[in-house]
This record gives C-alpha cells, sequence and structure tokens, in this order.
C-alpha cells in the first residue's frame, strides 16, 4: 500500500473519508489486535478519565499541576476546535504535524487487514506517540462511555470517573445505572478507581468491588470544603488546604479539582507534587470552550454544553454574572440530545436566540429549533423584546448577534462543539 498521505490534512481526510465505510462493531477486538501488533504499552503512570461532564476539566487540571511540578506530562483531549493537533500535548506543547503523520504511518504499517475507526485509529496514534515520548506520566480522556472506548485497551494506574450523566442515549443505554457501568470500565483490578460524582450509581460500586478496584468515593475517601476566598482538598492520608479557586469558572470546579488532587494523592510517591505546585497548576489551568470568558465588549461567552446536567450549571453560571440588560444566544445542537433538556435551564436567560444549523449531518434543524422556541412561555419580556432568528451556519449567527449587541450585553454560545468551534474559527479569521 504505498502513495499514503504525507501531510497531517490528507491523512485526516483518509481518515474520514474511510471511517464512513467501518460499521462500528462496539467491541475493543479490533483495537487490541492492532496495539499488540504495534507493542503499544507505557512506561510511566498513566491517569485516565472519563465523565459524562467535568472530564477536560480534570484532564487540565491534572496536566497543569504535574507541568508546574517539574514533570513531562503528555496529554490526549478531545475533540479539537481548531486544529486536530490540540489532541496531543507533550510537556503543554501540541503535538506537531510531522510527529502525528508519523504515528498514523506507524499505525497503518501495523493494522493489516482490520479495520479501525476514525478514532480507533486517531487513539492508537496518539497513544503511540505519547508512549515513545519519554514521558513521567500520561493523561488520557475517555470519548464516548468508558468501557468499549479505544483508549480503555490501555491499564490506567489510576481511573477517574467525573459525573455520570444522560447524554449519548443511542449508544449506551438511558438510564444513570447504565451509563455508571459503561463509565466503571475503565477500573482495574487493584488500582484506584476515583468517583467524584456525589451520587455515583450502584452498578459502579459494585462492578468496581466485583473486579477489586481500589474505589475512592467522593464524601468517603475524599472531599472538599471551602468558603468565598479558599478551598481545602482531605483525602484518605492528605490534607490540602488554603487553595485558590480553580481559573475554570463555574459551580462543577471543586467535584473536578477534587478528583485531580485525589489521583495525585494515589500518586504521591511516583510523581511528589508540592503545595505550592497545586496552587499555581490550578490559578493557572486553562480550557478552551468551558465557561470561557472573552476579553472585551459586549461580553462573549463560549461553552460547550450539550445535555441538561451542562446546561443547569452554565445557566448558574450566568446568574452569577452580574448584570447585562440583553443576552443573545448563539445556539446550535445534535438532533440526538436531550432538546428540550437543555433549552429549559437557559430559556429564563435569554433574551434574543440566535439558532445556527451545524456542519454534521446529525445537526438538529434551526428551523425546527425556533418553533420550540417561540413556544416558550414568554414571562416578563415586553412585546419585541424577545426574538428568535435562524442562520446557516454558527459564523453568520455570531455575526448577527454581534451586530446587534449592545456593549453591556452579552453573548453566550453554546450547544455543542460545532457550535462554539464554529464561532472560534470566525473569530479567528476576522482577527487576521
Amino acid at each position: 500500500m504505498n502513495n499514503l498521505p504525507t501531510t497531517l490534512p490528507a491523512w485526516l481526510a483518509l481518515l474520514e473519508s474511510r471511517h464512513a465505510e467501518v460499521h462500528i462493531n462496539m467491541g475493543l477486538d479490533r483495537v487490541r489486535q492492532v496495539k499488540e501488533r504495534m507493542g503499544l504499552r507505557f512506561e510511566c503512570p498513566v491517569i485516565m478519565v472519563a465523565g459524562t461532564n467535568g472530564k477536560g476539566s480534570t484532564c487540565s487540571m491534572l496536566e497543569s499541576v504535574l507541568l508546574r511540578a517539574g514533570y513531562k506530562v503528555g496529554l490526549y483531549i478531545k475533540p479539537h476546535f481548531l486544529d486536530f493537533n490540540e489532541r496531543a500535548r507533550i510537556g503543554g506543547e501540541l503535538a506537531s504535524d510531522a510527529a502525528l503523520v508519523d504515528s498514523f504511518q506507524f499505525v497503518e504499517a501495523r493494522r493489516g487487514v482490520t479495520d479501525l475507526t476514525y478514532f480507533e485509529f486517531t487513539t492508537l496514534a496518539i497513544m503511540h506517540l505519547l508512549a515513545g515520548a519519554g514521558l513521567d506520566v500520561a493523561i488520557l480522556e475517555v470519548g464516548l462511555g468508558g468501557r468499549l472506548d479505544a483508549v480503555n485497551v490501555i491499564d490506567a494506574d489510576v481511573a477517574v470517573v467525573t459525573s455520570i450523566d444522560i447524554d449519548h442515549t443511542d449508544y449506551l443505554g438511558g438510564t444513570r445505572e447504565e451509563i455508571g457501568f459503561e463509565k466503571a470500565g475503565i477500573f482495574r483490578p487493584g488500582k484506584a478507581a476515583i468517583c467524584s460524582d456525589p451520587v455515583p450509581p450502584s452498578t459502579l460500586i459494585a462492578h468496581a468491588e466485583a473486579i477489586g478496584a481500589d474505589l475512592w468515593l467522593l464524601g468517603r475517601d475524599f472531599n472538599y470544603s471551602g468558603d468565598k476566598q479558599q478551598w481545602n482538598y482531605g483525602g484518605r492520608a492528605q490534607r490540602r488546604n488554603a487553595l485558590a479557586y480553580p481559573s475554570l469558572r463555574g459551580a462543577n470546579q471543586l467535584l473536578n479539582a477534587a478528583a485531580a488532587l485525589a489521583a495525585l494523592e494515589v500518586l504521591k510517591l511516583e510523581l511528589p507534587v508540592g503545595a505550592q505546585d497545586v496552587r499555581m497548576g490550578l490559578v493557572t489551568v486553562e480550557l478552551p470552550g468551558r465557561f470561557q470568558v472573552l476579553p472585551g465588549r459586549p461580553t462573549v461567552i463560549l461553552d460547550v454544553a450539550h445535555n441538561p446536567h451542562a446546561a443547569a450549571a452554565l445557566a448558574q453560571n450566568l446568574g452569577n454574572m452580574g448584570f447585562h440588560p440583553y443576552t443573545y444566544a448563539v445556539f446550535g445542537i445534535m438532533q440526538d440530545k436531550d432538546i428540550g433538556g437543555v433549552i429549559a435551564p437557559m430559556a429564563e436567560h435569554v433574551d434574543h436566540w440566535c439558532i445556527a444549523d451545524l456542519p454534521s449531518p446529525r445537526s438538529a434543524d434551526s428551523a425546527d429549533l425556533a418553533a420550540r422556541l417561540e413556544a416558550l412561555p414568554h414571562g416578563e419580556a415586553k412585546p419585541g423584546e424577545r426574538s428568535v432568528s435562524t442562520f446557516a451556519d454558527p459564523a453568520q449567527a455570531f455575526a448577527n448577534a454581534m451586530s446587534r449587541a449592545g456593549e453591556n450585553d452579552r453573548i453566550v454560545v453554546f450547544g455543542s462543539f460545532y457550535t462554539v468551534a464554529g464561532v472560534m474559527a470566525a473569530r479567528k479569521s476576522s482577527h487576521h
């Protein structure tokens, strides 16, 4: 098989064209076979993070603290907003095109006749890149679910499950109990299994006990407390006091930070981390698109909230922001989401909806979304003070909101990674 691509964009295009043909068989056997042929294994501690919401934040906090402590950290995180390279970070820097192309060629040479989906292929390639980078620690974010995610062909030393909520029901089942079981699939016998969901499903606890994982539960094995100024972490044998709040804004961030500190407690002999590294790491952590407030006026907030749990957190954060005369929403969402559950907590905060179709066959139709929003009760709004408009894509929806918003108003962009990425790309091109 010659004439393989030589550039990253050409590789990604090839994998996407193949992905359309690979029937997603939800097992991991194919990925395991290719992993064995690749000889893929990590020589450093591996932290794996799954969860409906909060997994990106937890990964980013771990990366930030461990980098501050002087360790060489590898991170695999999904999805990307502007460049595929955002998915693979080594020492805090994005992987180069050349390094990714080398890894793609390595996987291609060893997959033989085994078909891999886009996610399976790219996951194996990035894990190969990280495993060969001489890391002190690898942080791997799990995509869909856990048990059947391609990342799960690696055995983690510490597995973290953040929140368990109903999101991808097509794949994972429709109850927290079913989803909890899927997430618990990343746990391993004799290894730490940390759950920062305050109400862990019984299936998750039962699975951890059945396989003999070392289960750490919030409220039992670790916890946090705090006042307006600072917060404290308490684990089984380690306390960390007088911590600053994480720079990531929002109501759930202490749950995520506590999970990160529990993972560091588990690894405290292999990867000791000082108090100042923890403080500075949490204060400087950045994660695009998670209640990200952009500088300038009108205020623009980017948030990838696309399920009811995340939308409720976003609404709470908006409520804590102080007064803005009008709020514009740039909103687009996938058809398979609980759309009513996402809109409901946001409706009271939004005056003007700018609804976008998204560049995906699964995009919810903007005209249908508009009809749903028109039907909502208007509350106290005066006639003409509310509006719903539709646009062909997020960039046009955002341009419209920017043209109408006063400098004291705010624009919140949410509903999907595609919505936020579309606005990020539009802003980037307008700045050049």
